[in-house]
C-alpha cells in the first residue's frame, strides 16, 4: 500500500527517492495517480519550464547539461526530464542523458529524469505532462524538458514549456529542415550550436533570414534570438540562460505566460479525458459493440460515422 501523502511530503523536501517514486507512478499509470496528482495541485505553477528540441546530433544533452550548471551557478534547483526513444522489445529508454549529465549526479539540487517515449510520437513520453507536475511540486525553480530528436514531428514540445529552445547544429542541412518541421514557429530561442565549426555563422545568417521571412511582428511582439555556442565547453550558454529570462520577463509582461499555462492545462485535460473514454471503449461493452459496428461497415449496411456515433451514443448513455 502507498502513503501517498507521506510521499508527496517527501517530494515537497525535495528527497530524489521519492520525486523518482512518484514519476515512476505517472510512468505505470499507477492505480494511486489520480490520488498523487490531487495531492501536488496545490504546490505546483512555480517552476519555469524550457524545452529544447532540435534534430539528433546537434548537442541537446550537452546542451541541456551546460544549462543545469548554468542554472546552478544562480542557485536555482533544476529538474531534467529527458525523453528517450523506446527499445521496441522491451519499452524501456537509453538513458543515454544521464551518461552525459553525471557531472550533476550528486547533486541534491538536480533532479534528472530520462523517460521512454513508449512508441508515443511528437517527441515527448505521454506521461510527461504529469511528471512536470511532480518536479514543480518539488520545489524545482527550472524544468529542462529534452525531447527525444526525432527531426520533423518533434514539435510538441511547444505546448508542454513556457519558452522552447530550437538548437541547430552547421553542416546539418538544418535550414532546410527548420523550414519543412515548422520549428521556426514553435523556437522562443534558437540555439547554433558547435560553432567553432565551419559555416556556424552561415547558418545563423540563414535562420535569421528566415525567421525575418515569417510573419509580420507587431512593436512589442517577441523577436527570437539567436545564439551561437559550444555547449561542450560552455561557451555562450550564460548567453541562453539571458535570452531565457529575457523571454521570461516577456511573457509576464504580456500576459503570455497564463495564455501558454491555461493553454496546455486545457490541452492535459482533454487528453486525460480521450484516454478514460478510450478504456470506456474498451471495459465496457465497447469491444463487443465495436466489432459489430465494424462488420456493419465492412458489409455497407452502416457507414464509418454512422458507427462512431452509434458508439458514443452507446458510451454517454446513462
Amino acid at each position: 500500500m502507498i502513503d501517498v501523502p507521506t510521499l508527496v511530503e517527501q517530494a515537497r523536501q525535495g528527497r530524489p527517492r521519492a520525486v523518482a517514486r512518484l514519476i515512476s507512478l505517472v510512468e505505470n499509470a499507477a492505480p494511486e495517480l489520480r490520488e498523487v496528482m490531487a495531492a501536488l495541485a496545490p504546490y505546483t505553477g512555480h517552476a519555469y519550464t524550457v524545452g529544447l528540441t532540435g534534430s539528433p546530433g546537434v548537442g541537446k544533452s550537452t546542451s541541456t547539461s551546460a544549462l543545469v550548471s548554468a542554472y546552478r551557478r544562480l542557485g536555482k534547483r533544476v529538474g531534467v526530464l529527458a525523453v528517450d526513444p523506446s527499445s521496441p522489445f522491451s519499452g524501456g529508454a537509453l538513458l543515454g542523458d544521464r551518461v552525459r549529465m553525471q557531472d550533476h549526479a550528486t547533486d541534491p539540487e538536480v533532479f534528472i529524469r530520462s523517460m521512454a517515449t513508449r512508441g508515443h510520437l511528437g517527441g515527448l513520453s505521454w506521461a510527461a505532462p504529469q511528471a512536470l507536475r511532480v518536479l514543480d511540486a518539488a520545489g524545482c525553480d527550472v524544468i529542462l524538458v529534452e525531447t527525444v530528436g526525432v527531426g520533423q514531428s518533434e514539435v510538441e514540445i511547444a505546448a508542454q514549456a513556457d519558452t522552447t529552445v530550437v538548437l541547430l547544429a552547421p553542416g546539418m542541412g538544418d535550414g532546410i529542415q527548420a523550414a519543412k518541421a515548422g520549428i521556426l514557429e514553435i523556437g522562443d530561442v534558437f540555439v547554433v550550436n558547435k560553432a567553432d565549426r565551419d559555416g556556424a555563422d552561415a547558418t545563423a545568417r540563414e535562420l535569421n533570414h528566415m525567421l525575418g521571412l515569417g510573419e509580420a511582428r507587431d512593436a512589442g511582439d517577441w523577436r527570437p534570438p539567436i545564439v551561437k555556442t559550444v555547449a561542450a565547453r560552455g561557451e555562450g550558454v550564460d548567453e541562453v540562460v539571458e535570452a531565457l529570462e529575457k523571454h521570461r520577463a516577456w511573457l509576464d509582461e504580456h500576459g503570455e505566460l497564463a495564455v501558454r499555462r491555461r493553454r496546455r492545462a486545457a490541452d492535459e485535460i482533454e487528453a486525460i479525458a480521450l484516454a478514460a473514454l478510450r478504456a470506456r471503449i474498451g471495459d465496457l461493452h465497447g469491444d463487443r459493440q465495436l466489432a459489430g459496428l465494424a462488420e456493419r461497415v465492412v458489409t455497407g449496411e452502416l457507414d464509418p460515422y454512422g458507427a462512431a456515433d452509434r458508439l458514443v451514443a452507446g458510451l454517454t448513455a446513462p
